[in-house]
């Protein structure tokens, strides 16, 4: 005998219009259901959209089949034709043993395919395969990601070590520079003093023999006014026979000039002291209007303690691999961006047969393949084997074969220039309106057999402003 549906499973799946088991059964907002002819007959009646039970409006004209209610509906009779429910139960338990199916649309296993029609219903193991495929897709990622995360954590671990490096190797110059300076100081201060001494003793021997002088004469000076006061007291005679001699003598003592007080007798306080600092030191010191920065420079490369030169390195640097070193060629920013103004200073090349110096944009590409050209960011101008390149790829032809170029950026008027500091002779001029920050650049080739291995930055030749 087959088993009755329980009482409140059948209300739950009874329709409200025909009072039977819903069939294609359709649900409202309000989760009243209903079979899908008999709410569709009871609206063409009302007229209206209500629910037939809790008249409250619906706002569709199709509503959607209940699958859940549908596929339950299915179970229950299923159940029913089974016989008892142990009989029942067993079946159903074999059935979801046997799921070989797999509905997209609602992401679950079905085990009746005919009540999921319209939907994309694959095998189970299919599905099973694809959903297996992603999560290894997704594997690949994450594992790809956790690589990329070490290998920044391993950069992260050799910055510090390298930071101690780079501290106490600056320190060291910043101490060595001092020191020298401080000797230079010590040294000059002593000379400095020894000159003023000098002077002031030079000058106090000529004031000394100028009172010397002096006081000579005020004695000469204080006989004569004696003289002529003593025959001032005579009379007669007596006065008239001293007078002519008298007046002969003081004439003669009038008729020196009057003395005057030497010029130059005070010490020369401002040549001792003024701007004694800048015209020292700048006697003492160079200057160069580019440092290059460490931290772009390719592993490839070695600069100098004073970061002014370059060279090619016997040894690849131990040093980070940073976001803003260059790891493709050998290449190396300067430490200073511009980004308005006008900027100069000249490079020695020497006899170096491969080289290539100007500007670069801030966001250059570091880590891949790219050539030196406007195209990428680069202004310059290239030299290898005697053959000299705009950074167009255009072929230049030089009168000679300078040893030194002077770069020259307009930022504002967009113009960078080369030219041979020798003669002021221009080289050739790009053109461009830059909008990066844009930094000198400097890439070098082997020095090979050529006298000159380092590349350094100079300050302006004198004579040579434009």
């Amino acid at each position: 005998m087959a088993e009755e549906i329980p009482p409140p499973l059948k209300h739950f799946l009874t329709c409200s219009v025909c009072t039977e088991i819903v069939k294609d059964p359709v649900s409202l907002g309000c989760h009243h259901s209903f079979c899908s002819s008999c709410l569709q007959d009871f609206w063409a009646q009302a007229k209206n959209k209500n629910c037939p039970v809790c008249k409250r409006k619906s706002s569709k004209d199709i509503v959607g089949v209940n699958f859940s209610i549908k596929e339950l509906v299915v179970c229950t009779e299923t159940s029913k034709r089974s016989g008892p429910s142990g009989e029942a139960q067993g079946v159903c338990t074999e059935r979801l043993k046997d799921i070989k199916r797999f509905c997209k649309e609602e992401q679950r296993d079905v085990c009746e395919f005919p009540h999921h029609q319209g939907h994309t219903v694959v095998p189970l193991e299919e599905q099973v395969q694809e959903l297996k495929q992603q999560l290894t897709d997704d594997l690949t990622a994450l594992q790809a990601r956790r690589r990329r995360h070490q290998e920044l954590d391993k950069t992260y671990e050799a910055m510090v070590p390298h930071l101690k490096v780079q501290r106490v190797k600056t320190e060291r110059r910043i101490r060595a520079e001092f020191e020298q300076l401080h000797r230079f100081l010590r040294e000059e201060e002593e000379a400095r003093v020894k000159a003023l001494g000098e002077e002031e003793e030079q000058k106090r021997k000529r004031i000394l023999l100028e009172r010397k002088t002096l006081q000579e004469q005020i004695e000469s000076l204080s006989e004569g006014l004696s003289a002529v006061e003593a025959d001032l007291q005579k009379d007669g005679l007596s006065f008239l026979s001293a007078s002519t001699r008298c007046r002969t003598s003081a004439r003669a003592l009038l008729s020196g000039s009057d003395p005057q007080l030497l010029p130059g007798a005070l010490l020369d306080e401002a040549k001792h002291l003024g701007n004694l600092a800048h015209r020292k030191m700048g006697q003492r010191t160079t200057f160069s209007p580019v440092t290059l920065d460490p931290n772009t420079a390719s592993r490839s490369l070695s600069l100098s303690d004073d970061l002014t030169s370059v060279r090619v390195s016997d040894v690849i640097q131990k040093v980070p691999n940073n976001p803003e070193r260059f790891t493709m060629y050998r290449e190396v920013l300067g430490s200073e961006g511009f980004s308005s103004g006008e900027h100069c200073w000249e490079v020695e090349v020497g006899d170096l047969p491969s080289w290539t110096i100007g500007v670069a944009k801030e966001s250059v590409e570091r880590r891949g393949e790219r050539t030196a050209t406007a195209a990428n960011g680069i202004w310059c101008l290239l030299h290898r084997s005697g053959k000299y390149t705009r950074c167009t790829g255009k072929t230049l032809t030089l009168k000679r074969t300078p040893e030194r170029i002077r770069v020259q950026l307009d930022y504002d008027g967009g113009e960078v220039s080369f030219y041979d500091p020798e003669d002021m002779t221009l080289i050739y001029t790009h053109q461009h309106t830059f909008t990066d920050n844009i930094f000198p650049y400097f890439s070098l080739g082997a020095a090979g057999e050529a006298r000159t291995k380092d590349v350094r930055v100079c300050g302006v030749s004198s004579g040579t402003q434009l």
